[in-house]
């Protein structure tokens, strides 16, 4: 039996880069909120070592939207990992829930997996 799903052809199509476009704008709404409470740290009293982490957990993210973009599996599996664990940071240690990493879940699930799964053969 032939599976139609994935395509035959390792080409991205307009609806891929859209995604990855989507996903690296989405990222860098978090990238946002990180940098104003690090411009705000001494008002909102946040210990330095949080920002090594945070905007280590940004890079991540930012290197994992690269991964997908060369169809790297490890890029699939470490985005929502990466954006998990910022919600987590900012959940835990400031008590804020950020909106835009669950937005940006909702849409690597809903946009980002309706264009990465059709290439899946092409990861490596």
């Amino acid at each position: 039996m032939e599976d139609n799903y994935f395509d035959k052809n390792p080409q991205k199509t307009t609806f891929f880069y859209v995604a990855i476009f989507f996903m690296v704008a989405l990222s860098f709404l978090g990238i946002g909120v990180d940098l104003t409470e690090y411009f705000q740290k001494t008002d909102i009293n946040i210990p330095v070592w949080y920002f090594y982490l945070i905007f280590a957990v940004d890079i991540i993210g930012l290197l994992s939207i690269v991964g997908i973009y060369f169809y790297r599996k490890i890029g699939v599996i470490l985005f929502p990992i990466a954006i998990l664990f910022h919600f987590y940071l900012h959940e835990f240690y400031l008590s804020t829930m950020l909106y835009s990493d669950l937005f940006t879940l909702f849409s690597y699930v809903a946009l980002g997996l309706l264009a990465i799964i059709p290439k899946w053969n092409f990861f490596k």
